[in-house]
């Protein structure tokens, strides 16, 4: 029997109503009760009071300061490949999901005595944590936050006996697998997610004490710098069968000619910070107010551009045009700009006081910097460098937006 038009269209409407209804249903509480994507939101750590600032970078202002994250003395943020959820890193060994979109802690689990930071697997299901006290790395569930697997970093001392050794530079790399480095073992490890079994590889004797690493865009190059001696420790991912070679043998903390005077290190740069722009890596100098340049075919060095102290993050803009630079104590009062043709500094900003961390907009007309004794975010426009926001937060440090979900190895 043939259904009256009317009847179909009453139907039709119904069934639109309810599959309305199902999806309001469905839907999480909005912030501040707006229904809204997550592309263009960003977290702040607040270090003095154990709370981030969740921002929004086209509005350019706070929609909410979220307490109860503990230390976040140095802390790190990872986001879930649907930028939903923001996984925060703390000192004290907690790690902490936020939901971006209803502002609220969804998870909080104090996984270790002193964590320094983790990584989100390419396929999203799992979240590394590196730790410090006792070492080793602890891998997740982003899900349910339940633990998957706990490597402990046990190595071997000359003497025979063994230790545990602080974990460092943990990173994602394509093929659901981490790469990190052990402090007092000189050792760097790569775990593959990617089986059921997961599968552990040991590179041995790479450098004394890496202390800091970074992946490349591409995910091919794993650099660790080393404390206890100068030089790099470069893995290619792409031929791991090569093993753990060494590059840039100048650099590091002895990086000296005859008659130059020795200065003392104030902060041990972020490696995390490099600079990319084409075949160039702009990279920060050990103990000098340089900013050193290597050509990424070969990784020699090919330039030293003298900037205003001792450089700790040194971030290029998305379109890879412009060098961003930040500095250590006691001359971290300024931000300068390089240009990546040239190598002359094209800009000297004075944003406040105690500036360290800064972060580029997706497409980096805008550039978001913390200055921590101001308590304030500032914001400039990185194409006329003038300043278009000032942004209450307490002691900033930190700054992570969205886009880093999208990215290898952020």
């Amino acid at each position: 029997m043939a259904i009256p038009h009317s009847l179909k269209t009453l139907l039709a409407g119904s069934a639109l109503a309810l599959l309305t209804a199902g999806q309001a249903l469905a839907e999480p509480p909005a912030l501040n009760g707006e229904l809204r994507g997550t592309g263009d939101l960003g977290v702040v750590i607040e270090r003095a009071t154990g709370s981030v600032a969740l921002v929004d970078t086209s509005a350019r202002q706070v929609l909410r300061h979220v307490e109860g994250f503990g230390d976040l003395s140095h802390a790190s943020v990872k986001f879930t490949r649907d930028a939903r959820y923001a996984f925060v890193f703390g000192r004290d060994g907690g790690l902490t999901r936020l939901d971006l979109l209803t502002g609220e802690i969804d998870g909080r689990i104090i996984q270790g005595g002193n964590s320094i930071g983790g990584a989100i697997s390419q396929d999203g299901r799992f979240v590394a944590v590196g730790n410090y006290e006792p070492g080793g790395v602890k891998v997740f569930d982003t899900e349910t936050m339940e633990l998957v697997i706990d490597v402990p970093a046990t190595y071997r001392r000359p003497d025979g006996s063994t230790a545990q050794a602080k974990v460092v530079g943990v990173v994602d790399v394509p093929g659901n697998v981490f790469v990190f480095s052990l402090f007092e073992a000189g050792e760097i490890w790569t775990l593959d997610m990617s089986q059921d079994e997961p599968e552990l590889t040991q590179y041995r004797d790479v450098g004394s004490m890496p202390y800091d690493a970074l992946i490349t865009a591409n995910g091919r190059y794993y650099i660790a710098g080393l404390f206890g001696e100068d030089g790099m420790a470069l893995l290619d991912l792409w031929h791991p069968e090569n093993g753990v070679q060494r590059i840039l043998p100048d650099y590091g903390q002895n990086d000296y000619g005859q008659g130059e005077q020795r200065l003392p290190v104030y902060k041990m740069p972020h490696l995390e910070g490099w600079a990319m722009a084409g075949d160039q890596a702009f990279f920060p100098a050990v103990g000098r107010n340089e900013v050193l340049v290597a050509d990424t075919r070969d990784w020699s060095l090919t330039n030293r551009i003298e900037v205003h102290g001792q450089p700790i993050f040194v971030m290029s803009r998305p379109d890879e045009r412009q060098v961003w630079v930040t500095f250590a104590h006691p001359l971290n009062d300024k931000v300068q700009v390089i240009d990546t043709q040239t190598h002359e500094v094209i800009q000297t900003l004075e944003p406040g006081a105690s500036i360290l961390h800064k972060e580029f907009t997706p497409r980096g007309e805008h550039i978001w910097i913390s200055a921590r004794d101001s308590n304030q975010v500032v914001v400039y426009d990185t194409r006329t460098f003038e300043e278009l926001a000032r942004l209450p937060a307490q002691s900033p440090s930190g700054i992570f937006f969205t886009h880093r979900a999208h990215r290898i190895g952020l």
